[in-house]
């Protein structure tokens, strides 16, 4: 059974309380093709809920594609921490993205504990079909968040990307942080997995070496999604909301790259994003450099079907 499901008493209590009324589950929707943890959109015919479940710990194998940096609280990397801390700071990101740049989020419930883990309630959000006018949409909500700066790379607090834990210790240099913090610990994690032949990981490391004289003109520290795939932004009428973040202060062609790193995007994004902030000319040349991090991980997880993808994103620079 579905672990949502499995503690659909504890849910159904949790969300009646929330609404002041009884709330019982009447339709239920699983999202396994669109989230990494467990997920479902329940429903008792008036009010809809997400909901997602992260066990309390949780092994590689089960990992979506991230990272497995050592985080600041002392986790190797593949160690996971408990559901409540991954789900705490998932809503203190999609805070910080609303707060700081205004981005619309969902409205959380907030988070139950059930046998074995724990389960994150948000208010269920009403998605429309994606034209060209949503498209501009994401665009310039992400262009938004790139107008929020700070003063060094990495956040205060390390964090996760899915379930993973993601070291966001900060730097002030972007090109040792993204060494550091991204490249280094993805390439491990490949390499632990046995997915990743050996020539191919000495092609990331020669990858690696070089990042400093292909990464571009140093950035100012910009706030992050941290995951703005098109799949973490759901288009509704009053406009795009964005879940699912792992908000740092980075490179803001981290987040255009993101866009389209597993589905194609249209240009129209890309186009409303810089009518609201200049896109550097250089950047289409580093789109595929800024995406090996994320198809290391999504081979270490998912296995070698994913080294096509590196390797034609290597080809480029080596």
């Amino acid at each position: 059974m579905h672990p949502v499901l499995r503690a659909r008493a504890s849910v159904e209590q949790f969300v009646s309380e929330h609404v002041g009324r009884r709330w019982t589950i009447v339709q239920a929707r699983d999202l396994e093709d669109l989230a990494c943890h467990p997920a479902m959109l329940l429903s008792d015919g008036a009010y809809e809920v997400f909901a997602k479940f992260s066990e309390a710990a949780q092994s590689a194998s089960r990992r979506s594609p991230g990272e497995a940096a050592q985080s600041a609280s002392g986790r190797s990397p593949g160690e996971s921490a408990n559901g409540r801390e991954q789900f705490e700071i998932e809503l203190t990101g999609l805070r910080l993205l609303h707060e700081r740049a205004g981005v619309l989020v969902p409205t959380p419930i907030g988070i139950v504990e059930v046998e074995g883990g724990h389960i994150l309630v948000l208010e269920g959000v009403q998605a429309v079909p994606r034209e060209t006018r949503q498209w501009r949409d994401i665009g310039q909500a992400l262009a938004r968040i790139h107008r929020v700066h700070g003063e060094r790379f990495g956040l205060e607090t390390s964090g996760f990307f899915g379930p993973l834990p993601q070291d966001n210790t900060p730097s002030e240099d972007w090109a040792s942080f993204y060494v550091e913090r991204r490249l280094w610990p993805n390439l491990r994690l490949a390499v632990s997995s046995g997915n990743l032949p050996v020539d191919v990981a000495r092609r990331v490391e020669r990858l690696i070496a070089r990042f400093p004289e292909l990464c571009g003109p140093a950035p100012q520290p910009t706030l992050l999604h941290g995951d703005a795939q098109q799949n973490n932004w759901i288009s509704t009428a009053a406009g795009p909301v964005a879940i699912d973040p792992s908000v740092y202060y980075g490179h803001p062609e981290l987040d255009l790259a993101s866009l389209g790193l597993w589905q194609p995007v249209p240009d129209n994004v890309l186009q409303a994003y810089g009518e609201e902030l200049p896109i550097d000319p250089g950047f289409a040349g580093r789109r595929d450099l800024w995406r090996v991090c994320a198809y290391l991980a999504a081979v270490s997880v998912e296995g070698p079907a994913h080294l096509g993808r590196l390797a034609g994103a290597m080809d480029k620079y080596l």
